[in-house]
Order: structure tokens, then sequence, then C-alpha cells
């Protein structure tokens, strides 16, 4: 019982199958291979993002700032004739004595999470200052300290007077902090 096939010639026929399956198998591994190669691609580039540092303004750490490194020079004239002024070389940093915080109060903000400060600034100086640092610290109920958080407000205070600063975000909180004291880094004369 043959069904006559062999004279058709479709025995020609069965060596293409064998040369397309052996076509898929090769394509399928370079494809996995591909797949696997992107895998990894993947998996380093992550861990290199990992490891690079922060920016400035992305990190919630708490640092010192550019104005507290500026020391106030001494205000006789020890300089020689042909040195520049101090005021030339560094801005003027304005007396922290005469400028304090008289009253503050702190509520959470945004879900919570962010911790905006209202407070007054009085300037008791006979010059204007402007670029005042306040550092606010924050703790539990208990007392225990949490963290820090800074900001740079940039509004000048007139001299001899006062200025209210009405919800500042000073940066997030810990969501147990109950208690927060700020205080005065470093001003400069407007």
């Amino acid at each position: 019982m043959n069904a006559g096939l062999d004279r058709i010639g479709l025995r020609r026929f069965a060596g293409i199958g064998e040369r397309l399956a052996r076509t898929v198998t090769v394509a399928s591994v370079s494809f996995g291979r591909s797949l696997l190669w992107l895998l990894a691609a993947i998996i380093v580039g992550c861990g290199i993002w990992m490891l690079l540092p922060l920016s400035k303004s992305n990190s919630a750490e708490s640092g010192t700032s550019e104005l507290a490194a500026v020391e106030t020079a001494p205000s006789g004239d020890s300089a020689g004739a042909g040195a520049p002024a101090p005021e030339a070389r560094a801005p003027a940093m304005a007396e922290l004595g005469r400028l304090r915080i008289s009253s503050q109060t702190w509520r959470r903000g945004g879900l919570g999470s962010k911790a905006l400060v209202t407070f007054t600034l009085r300037n008791d100086n006979d010059y204007a200052v402007k670029d005042v640092e306040i550092v606010c610290a924050f703790a539990r109920r208990d007392g225990s300290h949490l963290t820090d958080r800074s900001r740079v407000l940039a509004d000048p205070v007139s001299m001899k007077s006062r200025k209210t600063y009405a919800q500042i975000p000073v940066g997030y909180v810990n969501v147990n902090a109950d208690q927060a004291k700020c205080s005065l880094v470093a001003a400069r004369r407007a």
C-alpha cells in the first residue's frame, strides 16, 4: 500500500523542513541571549545609579551652609593700604546677638510629612539683614532628638523691625516628631 508520493518528489521538501527547524532553533537561542544581555545591562545600570551620590537639592540630610563658612573680618583698619577691604572679599555677616526669633509654632502639611513653621524674626541691628538661615530641631514627645532641617530665607528684614514668616516649609519630618525648636545660624547684611 503505497500512496505513490515517491513519484511526486516530496522528498525534496523534507530537507527544507529540517533546515527551517534548525533556523528557528538558532533564532530562539540568539533571541534568548539578547534578552539575557538586556537584563544584565539593566541590572548594571541600576547598580551604578544607586551608587551615585545624591545632589544637594534632592538630599534630605541637613548640612552646613556656605553662609556659616564665611567669617566676619575685624572692623579695624589693620589691613594694609594695598589689600582689598573685607567687604570686597566676602559679604559681611550680621550680628546674631541682635537678631532673634521672638515666637514660633509649627504644624504638619503635605499629608503629614512636611513641617510648616511660623515664626517672627526681630532685627534690633542698625542695618537690614537678608539671607537668614534657620535650623529647626525636631524631637519626639519624650524629648529625644529625631532630625534637623535647615532653610535660608532670602527676604530682607529692615533695621529695628520685625517680620513674621507664615507656614515656611522646612522639609520632611519623621512621623514621630512632636516638638520643634528653631534657631538662627547665620545672616548677611543687606
